[in-house]
């Protein structure tokens, strides 16, 4: 593979809920669940890309994401996944698909969302990236992603192998794809395929009538546990039989598109392709289904926001206080860092960061973050205080705690339009590109450095306070009175605003 795999299409929030039932409801005679655990996983196109990247691909993913909790979740399960995050903006909410279970069998499923809001623009980043793929998977689940003038177009102009995984919903494939992955219901549905005709004939049927329609090069019906047919060129259809397989089915159609387009990105034949997916879908489904092959934290009792309370702190805070600047037309800043020991330098670096737009978000890392950073005696303030403080302050106007040990997807999530840095990054030798830099680039935002007052440092405090030394630094710790006056968020059309 030259480039990087991309995926293209419409992520979920995926939450499984495990609890007892012990009871009936008192008001109408239906189960009642206690919870005692839930797992996350990104789904829809974010599931197809953490399946490619699980196979050792180089996988970006091109996808919707809202400013609200399930997105920043969803951030970090994809990052976690090792799967790039490209991200366009996204008005309404984060859609989620909520399974409850007992005793392993669903009893409901509840979706949340509502009604699928417009994607925003893709940067010149998203535009260069479809354009160097291996091979690109647009796996669509009819929320508008795959309908995106400029992606469409992208994808009519690449010479990689596309692979279009399409839902009844969506837009047709864009002509000239290398092979389209229907289900046997799509097929028949898309294809408007009549009733009365055998299973088979059905599904050719409607594979013929949509690699016509489409221009496709070919269109694989997948049927379940029967396997999948081939139509390609010639009149005959090629049935592909899977072996024997029980379990769980949630993730195989994904699963099936994520390896064709592997297939076709080391330069496999469709038909080679559609074996390989086949039995990989097959031995998806026998081992176990999403739950054995993504393995995700079990978490108890109910979702907890990341970051915590506090009006300014926390996911849903940073997202209210984005989407709100974004409305207005602002600009988005963001800077990060551990901020254990709060002193003037840090003061000086957030108040300069405020001054370059019309919000400022601290992606704050937590305590297990610092600790992997710094070691087992860091932080000496946990975040909890950590993160009141920096809320404190005047020139904050929300928090944002993460676990990772960068920032990276809090930014995928949060898209600032620039991310600030204070030190001595450049030096004015060598490479003085920021590590955040080519994040940025994904959605057009940029990366600057502010002046950072000399000889002040945490760890230098820290050490001062332990050897019972004075430090010249340490008064200034204190963060100035005024600073606990608020000031509002600004509504400006600065240069650079979105």
């Amino acid at each position: 593979m030259t480039g990087p795999v991309v995926v293209i299409g419409d992520t979920l929030l995926d939450r499984d809920v495990e609890g007892t039932v012990n009871r009936l409801c008192p008001d109408s005679p239906v189960p009642v669940l206690d919870e005692t655990t839930y797992v996350d996983r990104p789904g829809g196109a974010g599931l197809a890309a953490i399946f490619a990247a699980a196979a050792g691909a180089d996988v970006a993913l091109v996808t919707a994401v809202a400013d609200d909790a399930g997105g920043a979740q969803l951030g970090s399960l994809l990052a976690a996944a090792g799967v790039q995050l490209y991200a366009l903006p996204l008005a309404g909410a984060t859609p989620e698909k909520i399974r409850l279970h007992a005793r392993g069998r669903v009893l409901l499923r509840h979706d949340r969302g509502g009604r699928a809001g417009e994607p925003g623009e893709p940067s010149e980043a998203v535009l260069r990236l479809i354009a160097t793929a291996s091979a690109v998977l647009v796996s669509d689940y009819g929320r508008g992603v795959a309908g995106q003038p400029a992606l469409r177009a992208a994808l009519a102009a690449t010479r990689a192998p596309v692979v279009w995984d399409p839902h009844p919903r969506g837009p047709a494939a864009v002509p000239g794809v290398h092979l389209a992955t229907p289900n046997e219901s799509e097929a028949r549905e898309l294809a408007k395929a009549p009733q009365g005709a055998s299973r088979l004939v059905t599904a050719a049927r409607s594979a013929q009538a949509l690699r016509q329609r489409w221009q496709a090069g070919a269109v694989a019906v997948t049927l379940g546990g029967d396997g999948a047919l081939l139509c390609h060129a010639g009149s005959t259809p090629l049935v592909v039989p899977a072996p024997a397989a029980e379990g769980d089915t949630c993730g195989a159609g994904d699963r099936f598109a994520a390896t064709a387009t592997l297939a076709l990105a080391r330069g496999a034949l469709v038909s080679e392709a559609v074996q390989e997916a086949v039995a990989e879908a097959s031995a998806y489904v026998a081992g176990g289904g999403v739950t054995a092959a993504l393995p995700a934290p079990v978490r108890t009792a109910a979702p907890v926001v990341v970051g915590g309370g506090g009006d300014r702190i926390g996911a849903a805070a940073a997202g209210a206080v984005v989407a709100e600047v974004r409305a207005a037309g602002g600009t988005v800043v963001a800077t990060g860092g551990c901020f254990d020991l709060l002193h003037a330098g840090h003061v000086a670096t957030l108040q300069a960061a405020r001054q370059l737009g019309d919000c400022l978000v601290v992606c704050l890392n937590s305590d297990a973050s610092v600790a992997g950073l710094k070691g087992p005696e860091r932080p000496v303030v946990p975040q909890g205080d950590r993160s009141r403080l920096l809320a404190a302050l005047s020139c904050v106007d929300a928090v944002m705690i993460f676990d990772e040990p960068t920032p990276h997807a809090a930014l995928s999530w949060l898209r600032p339009d620039i991310w600030v840095k204070g030190g001595d990054y450049a030096t004015g030798g060598g490479d003085d590109t920021l590590p955040e830099a080519e994040i940025l680039a994904r959605w057009g935002g940029h990366t600057v450095v502010v002046p950072y007052l000399d000889g002040r440092s945490t760890t230098d405090m820290i050490a001062a306070a332990r050897s019972g030394r004075g430090s010249a630094t340490w008064p200034e710790a204190a963060v100035p009175a005024a600073e606990a006056r608020r000031k509002p968020v600004r509504r400006s059309t600065a240069e650079g605003a979105r």
